[in-house]
């Protein structure tokens, strides 16, 4: 068995506290940590922090590597190539990406900075795990650096269809870099067969949709849904304090009034505006009246600084103020929005606490807010409207789906969900929290793993 795990992603998993550092939230960092205090490892990545570099050192057991990364390097590596070229592109295109040639070079020299600080923590027998699309050349360099060691690469958003990642000038040096590693793997199948389609049209591969030859290299494909903490999630939910929050957030917001509750970063491919768009429709066409039914929408701020989302908050906040406008009375406000972040236990009352949770994304990779959700029903009550581009639909196959570029029919799909039949509702709640109770996180940090190992 191999002993050591070194984990390559773009951030650390902790952050800066007065006090020194803390174990940062999130379910990559809740599934890895415990592998790599139990055989050994290390993290490579970067606090978040320009020019913040400390030497190496121990965290809870684990050897953290923090990775440089200069101001022009966050501009040009990660809030330009990374978020501006691929995040985009790899979300369907659904805004224009920018292929910046000043942008590319930083790509290559950050990700072989990664590189190195991974190859200087590897020893003989180890296995590397890379995550995501910040870090696509990170396999073949490390290959060229240590190849006595097994390399997996795990992507945690979508991988495009050929004819989109066709734009991509660097689309070669792309595929060369995750051909790098000895496993590829993806949230859902389609991801794996696009991949697989791609090698062979650019690369010249030869295989399946599970084994891919290029050149001198052979890659196990494999498609992993990624999960989250089941445990965590269900047992915060049934703690007392949670249920008081529960009933005062009824209290506040109405106790006889249906509730349609959406959680997301604040990101063009949420599809926050379609959602909203689809609610006027249904207090406009559908005859529900703002003291029955309201809209509470969550929106965490994310990548600020990037024009596209500063200009996708303002269409959002736009929207909830003509909604209010043209629905709202002196006591029934059909749209309460929140700009920010909740912590665990207010996130999980608003959980608890919806009737409807709406996750309509107009492309996503999985989307864990909806088995957050689903895991947040201990008594199998809650209704899921889940678009059907999200990876989340693969498995989450009793929530009521939607096209989310259909506004009626998103309108339509809203209004099943507030009249479902109880009966209907407990049932595919049930089949929901089963489905993600078997396959949580962890469960999906052990097949990645012996994935690698094999």
């Amino acid at each position: 068995m191999t002993d050591r795990i070194v984990v390559v992603a773009n951030r650390l998993p902790l952050r800066r506290t007065e006090d020194g550092w803390e174990t940062s939230p999130g379910g990559l960092v809740s599934a890895v940590v415990p592998f790599l205090q139990e055989r050994g490892g290390s993290w490579v990545g970067w606090t978040g922090v320009p020019d913040d570099a400390p030497a190496p050192f121990v965290h809870d057991g684990i050897e953290q590597r923090p990775v440089r990364l200069s101001q022009s390097e966050i501009d040009d590596f990660y809030l330009g190539f990374s978020n501006a070229t691929i995040w985009p592109l790899y979300h369907d295109a659904i805004r224009s990406p920018e292929f910046h040639r000043h942008w590319w070079h930083p790509y290559v020299a950050v990700n072989r900075r990664f590189a190195e600080q991974a190859a200087d923590a590897l020893q003989p027998g180890d296995l590397a795990w890379i995550h995501d699309y910040q870090l696509q050349l990170v396999p073949a360099m490390l290959r060229q650096m240590r190849p006595d060691v097994r390399i997996g690469f795990f992507l945690h958003i979508p991988f495009p269809p050929v004819e989109i990642l066709a734009r991509l000038p660097w689309r070669r040096e792309i595929l060369e870099g995750l051909m790098g590693a000895d496993v590829v793997a993806f949230q859902t199948r389609l991801g794996r067969h696009n991949f697989g389609r791609a090698v062979r049209r650019f690369l010249g591969g030869e295989g399946t949709t599970r084994w891919l030859r290029a050149g001198e290299r052979s890659v196990r494909l494999i498609s992993a849904p990624i999960s989250i903490d089941w445990e965590g999630y269900a047992s915060l939910s049934a703690s007392p304090s949670v249920g008081a929050r529960v009933a005062a957030l009824r209290q506040e917001l109405g106790v006889d009034r249906k509730v349609v509750l959406g959680v997301d970063r604040l990101d063009y491919t949420k599809g926050i505006d379609v959602r909203l768009r689809a609610y006027d429709t249904l207090l406009r066409r559908y005859r529900e009246r703002a003291e029955d039914v309201l809209f509470l929408q969550v929106a965490v701020p994310s990548r600020e600084e990037v024009g596209d989302y500063s200009a996708m908050r303002d269409e959002v906040e736009g929207l909830v103020g003509r909604i209010n406008g043209a629905h709202g009375e002196l006591h029934h406000v059909p749209v309460h929005y929140r700009y920010g972040s909740l912590e665990p236990e207010e996130l999980v009352a608003y959980y608890r606490m919806a009737d409807v949770m709406c996750v309509t994304p107009l492309r996503d990779g999985m989307n864990l807010v909806a088995k957050e959700f689903v895991a947040s029903r201990p008594s199998d009550n809650g209704v899921l409207v889940l678009s059907e581009f999200a990876g989340a639909a693969q498995e989450l196959r009793q929530a009521l789906l939607v096209n989310p570029y259909d506004v009626d029919g998103v309108a339509e799909v809203l209004w099943r969900a507030l009249h479902l039949p109880p009966a209907e509702e407990r049932s595919r709640m049930r089949a929901m929290r089963r489905q993600v109770q078997r396959h949580d996180v962890f469960r999906w940090a052990r097949a990645c793993i012996e994935a690698i190992q094999q």
